[in-house]
């Protein structure tokens, strides 16, 4: 913890942001400017009860919007690039911890596909989707026991945690030595971000307590003596985190606003490299 008590010691005002989604209070998004990155504040103790709603479209298999329904189309063709990510990786074996593994889809494509499959989940709705596709997931990552493994994915997790420093130290210890590591997470410098600013859905206080860029990620996993080897885009992203900034901003859906947005920030990325999400491949040395 004394790291992230040194880091709250240096923060200084970056925005005000809303939570739109929950309980529809206000947050402060603070800088640090040696790491790069952004924290919310306060955290709320109660943090848990902030994800009880069916907004929260990880925690489900729901298809009653059209909104869900283009979401778990989106979804369907990303597990199979995930998919194909992995099994581009020369690791020793092919055994995969996801953390944050939701209703459990990517690991029930990565058991089809021959990988040795491990989950965590704290949300308990999800891990009982999950189960009823023979997907078991603990609810903690604390819960595993002498294993390490050939891959972790953290899949927009890392955001959420609360003691980050601690995490990724456990991060590391779970993972076999020249491991690799997946980190996907929104990027606070993407231009999407810079456009919609305190409305820009991917900061969804509080229940987003780090906010990261490039440098952040690079310094802090660097500390754990652990490499970024490649940085990879999420293309999609720009077009759901879009969508749902308009609506916040605006109140109303503007599909077209949206699709505008989101392609010019994936456009503009191709020169600045800042895409609205960002996949960060780390070995573990």
């Amino acid at each position: 913890m004394g790291k992230e008590k040194e880091f709250f010691k240096r923060l200084e005002p970056f925005l005000n942001c809303k939570d739109y989604s929950v309980s529809k209070e206000s947050y402060e998004v603070m800088l640090n400017k040696k790491y790069e990155m952004l924290v919310t504040s306060p955290i709320p103790l109660d943090l848990e009860n902030y994800y009880k709603s069916e907004d929260y479209i990880s925690h489900t298999d729901s298809k009653k919007t059209l909104f869900n329904k283009v979401y778990q189309k989106v979804r369907s063709y990303t597990l199979n690039k995930k998919l194909a990510l992995i099994n581009s990786f020369n690791t020793e074996g092919k055994s995969i911890l996801d953390v944050g593994a939701g209703t459990g889809d990517f690991l029930k494509v990565c058991k089809t596909n021959g990988w040795t499959t491990f989950g965590v989940e704290p949300n308990s709705a999800a891990r009982t989707i999950a189960e009823k596709k023979n997907i078991i997931l603990l609810e903690k990552l604390e819960n595993i026991q002498n294993k390490t493994f050939d891959v972790i994915s953290l899949w927009h997790v890392l955001e959420h945690v609360e003691n980050l420093t601690k995490y990724i130290s456990t991060l590391k210890k779970l993972l076999k030595e020249n491991g690799i590591l997946i980190i996907a997470v929104p990027n606070f410098k993407s231009y999407d971000a810079n456009y919609y600013k305190e409305y820009w859905a991917a900061f969804d206080v509080p229940r987003h307590i780090w906010h990261f860029s490039q440098t952040s990620i690079k310094k802090l996993f660097l500390e754990e003596n652990m490499i970024v080897e490649k940085t990879l885009p999420m293309k999609f992203d720009s077009y759901y985190v879009s969508l749902l900034s308009e609506k916040y901003k605006s109140g109303k859906m503007k599909p077209f606003s949206s699709l505008y947005r989101g392609f010019l920030s994936n456009f503009k990325a191709r020169k600045s490299s800042e895409y609205s999400s960002l996949i960060y491949i780390l070995k573990n040395k």
